[in-house]
């Protein structure tokens, strides 16, 4: 399939897992490690790979999104596949992308990281007189449910929760930045046990109104009666020298959770029908797996040279049609490239190059004669033109050909 599209190093844990070494023998039954397992990631994984099993013969579902159409056409079929009713979710999965010949795994990693990227930025589609549909608001690793009660209304919240399960499931990419608040209430934590902080309430404005209760500093006229608007809007006491930090605490714990419970209890059926609820219930710290926080998304330059596939450097094979100071000098562009980009650009190199933001186990490189760099993301391949001379001309197509990821594979 063609298309174009010293450091530590956290991503989206349930990519691409190496062998467990220490993983169950023969005789242990697969189905029960991951309930013990120290390792949490690789519990995920292998409760990922269990479910996975047991509806490998389970009829597969089909996903078609028509790249020509428009954006908010291909928005709506994907709204369309997730509030699909009665689906057997770990069931094989086979994306297509209508008017691009691109086939394969590429293809449907292409499509996860497209619905995970329109779960947590939002859709570009009026629903309740916006321009844009947000399902999450707030600052990053502080993201709540958004309060649009047309939302719920329309069950955009299941969906989220079937949304995030299903990539869950298929090894696709997580939804990072939630506030931690939330995913304890999300995978059955009890509100009261819940760590609130003041950076969870999206709102501003309210946020400013809960921290004038904190400390003993005398309040305003104007300070006590928007204070005093907001208790009795929210049915509770106003506010005296006796319960002002029990008063605090209540408030920001109902704008941070009590306003969002009917988006969290939709989120949460969401998980447990694509399958997700025996893990989070038998193993509630692997939460931080499923839900991590938005540095783990961090993509460093050694992540990404320590499992790439350099071409060979011999003039051994006739055939090649490159010589080894070409494939030099165009892998040493590459491996420059790398160690200057940012998160960002590195996101959207792995994009292009093996069809979501996090790499693969190995990435293969290959120098060929040909027009702009390409790659076979089902291949995990990326196919470097050898005509380049300059590094700055090298840059510029390179990051020119990153931008055309949204537009699919064979469409440049």
């Amino acid at each position: 399939m063609e298309g174009p599209s010293g450091t530590s190093f956290q991503i989206a844990p349930l990519q691409n897992l190496p062998t467990c070494s220490s993983g169950p023998s023969d005789s242990t039954n697969k189905t029960e490690y991951w309930k013990t397992i120290p390792d949490l990631a690789m519990a995920a994984q292998l409760y990922r790979e269990t479910v996975l099993d047991i509806h490998a013969s389970g009829k597969p579902l089909h996903l078609h999104i028509d790249l020509r159409g428009s954006k908010s056409d291909q928005e709506m079929a994907l709204i369309a596949f997730y509030k699909a009713r009665r689906v057997e979710w770990a069931n094989p999965v086979q994306c297509t992308l209508e008017g691009d010949p691109a086939i394969g795994e590429g293809v449907n990693r292409f499509l996860f990281s497209r619905i995970m990227e329109k779960l947590k930025n939002g859709f570009k589609l009026n629903f309740g007189n916006s321009g844009e549909t947000k399902l999450f608001d707030g600052e990053p690793d502080h993201l709540v449910p958004s309060s649009s009660a047309f939302l719920v209304e329309s069950d955009l919240f299941l969906m989220a929760g079937r949304m995030i399960g299903h990539c869950f499931l298929h090894g696709g990419p997580a939804l990072t930045g939630l506030s931690p608040a939330i995913v304890h209430i999300l995978c059955g934590g009890t509100v009261e046990t819940a760590i609130i902080q003041i950076n969870d309430c999206p709102d501003i404005d309210l946020r400013e109104k809960i921290t004038l209760l904190e400390g003993s500093a005398k309040l305003s006229a104007d300070e006590k009666e928007s204070l005093d608007n907001l208790c009795l809007a929210w049915d509770f006491p106003l506010m005296t020298e006796n319960n002002r930090r029990w008063l605090f605490e209540r408030l920001l714990c109902h704008a941070v959770i009590g306003r969002f419970m009917r988006q969290i209890k939709q989120i949460r059926k969401g998980l447990k029908e694509t399958m997700l609820w025996p893990l989070i219930s038998e193993r509630p710290d692997v939460a931080p797996v499923i839900f991590p926080r938005e540095s783990s998304a961090f993509l460093t330059p050694q992540c990404i040279l320590e499992r790439i596939i350099w071409p060979t450097m011999t003039d051994d094979d006739d055939d090649d049609e490159c010589s080894v100071t070409d494939k030099s000098r165009i892998a040493g562009y590459l491996r420059r490239f790398i160690q200057n980009a940012s998160s960002d650009e590195l996101k959207a190199l792995m994009k292009f190059w093996v069809g979501w933001e996090a790499p693969t186990t190995t990435l293969t490189l290959e120098v060929t004669d040909c027009s702009l760099p390409k790659s076979s993301t089902c291949f995990e391949t990326l196919r470097l033109p050898v005509r380049y001379k300059d590094f700055t001309v090298f840059k510029e197509e390179l990051i020119a050909c990153l931008q055309t990821c949204d537009t699919g594979f064979g469409l440049v």
